[in-house]
């Protein structure tokens, strides 16, 4: 079976490419007639999002369980957080510099927006403050945050329950163990099986973004598309793949960006971050030989807190916007920014969708939200950009964290 699995995950993304490239072919010819083929992209979707929440919990307090078994326990944690909030911050800052020094909003005519200018979105722009957010990472009820699909409360409860079980002795510690690697074992064991299907639905969510929002949305936002795409590429490779290059003992530079590129194209077609966790904790575990125990800690975590890309786009949003309006920022504002897009990045679901917490962003800056729907219009094809770069930190960090493990061990 592991054989078999592992056959499947080398050849799927050479199909995940014919099927992306099919895809965009489609939607440009088809146009918006190839919204017809959403359905087949939600199925899909849909069947993976029916497993990824039990998952996240079983994995995660087996995980966590299996380090806390570990001396060197905390200090693995603490340097998993310490390196999201780092790479997410130096992400925001780059975004800056590149909205700043290259100015992608100026030039625009206002009245070209009008049409779309909108104050619908005033009202969500509100930032929890900060015990609203700390009490708000716990789940009054447990069951209730895993019926409704609460990742982050999720992860809380099952690292206390992870950690707790890890004190245990004897039989009892055992058992409850292996009860919870075995059901991860067993939703690994149905993912592995939608997986062979992931070509039709990558195909089919393809066609649909390509034919629904088209080349000529994309005219409109080109440059600033392009800046983005600079921003993620020098995040990609240079500070998260620098990372590996230096920290970690398990892979390096080349062989973990030749394993990783397959759930990029994942993570690109998909646009979330907790689809794809499946598939990146497989190659994690499969092909950088990173350690059960600490894919199943740091991977579902990094698929709810860390989103680097998430992180630089709020504050190329910000700068774009900021330009757009003649409004000169103080270093208050910068400040601002930088603040807001990395908590808010922490906050923002590892799923698709608009990311209104640029609301916050803007809001926090005193930059005018009224033009928004400009982006919110061609968010999708932002989305996926950023989604790949978000799991490949995910993926670093935890050869990263295992690494650290092999020295404490």
């Amino acid at each position: 079976m592991a054989e078999k699995s592992s056959d499947m995950l080398s050849k799927l993304g050479t199909w995940i490419i014919g099927a992306t490239i099919l895809g965009v072919v489609f939607g440009l010819v088809l146009g918006q007639s190839a919204h017809a083929l959403a359905p087949v992209g939600d199925l899909f979707m849909q069947l993976i999002k029916m497993v990824v929440v039990p998952m996240v919990f079983f994995s995660l307090v087996g995980g966590a369980a299996s380090l806390g078994n570990s001396r060197s326990a905390g200090k693995i944690g603490l340097i998993t957080f310490i390196y999201y909030a780092v790479t997410t911050v130096i992400a925001v800052i780059i975004g800056l510099i590149f909205g700043e020094v290259f100015k992608p909003g100026t030039g625009i005519s206002l009245e070209t927006f009008n049409a779309v200018g909108s104050t619908e979105f005033a009202d969500k722009g509100a930032m929890p403050g900060f015990w609203e957010t700390i009490i708000g990472f716990i789940p009054a009820n447990p069951f209730h945050a895993l019926v409704e699909g609460n990742i982050l409360q999720i992860i809380v409860f099952a690292l206390f329950i992870g950690f707790s079980l890890s004190k245990l002795s004897g039989e009892k510690k055992s058992f409850l163990i292996n009860f919870f690697n075995y059901m991860t074992e067993i939703l690994i064991g149905i993912m592995t099986a939608i997986m062979y299907i992931a070509p039709i639905g990558v195909f089919a969510l393809m066609a649909d973004a390509v034919g629904t929002f088209g080349y000529e949305v994309l005219v409109k936002i080109t440059y600033l598309l392009g800046l983005y795409i600079i921003v993620l590429a020098i995040q990609n490779y240079i500070i998260i793949g620098g990372s590996v290059q230096l920290f970690s003992k398990r892979t390096n530079f080349k062989q973990f960006f030749k394993s990783m590129y397959k759930v990029q194209l994942f993570a690109f077609s998909t646009a979330s971050s907790m689809a794809t966790l499946p598939l990146n904790m497989a190659t994690v575990e499969n092909e950088l030989n990173v350690s059960k125990e600490t894919s199943a800690f740091a991977l579902p975590l990094g698929a709810t807190i860390n989103m680097n890309g998430n992180a630089a786009y709020y504050a190329m949003a910000a700068s774009f916007f900021a330009q757009m309006f003649g409004i000169e920022l103080s270093i208050g504002q910068y400040i601002a920014i930088i603040v807001t897009s990395t908590v808010g990045a922490v906050g923002q679901a590892g799923v698709p969708g608009p990311t209104l917490l640029v609301v916050a962003v803007l809001m926090a800056a005193n930059i005018p939200i009224t033009a928004l729907p400009i982006l919110f219009g061609v968010d999708r094809i932002f989305d996926m950009l950023r989604t790949a770069v978000n799991i490949t930190g995910d993926a670093a960090c935890a050869t990263i964290v295992d690494s650290l493990r092999d020295e404490e061990a």
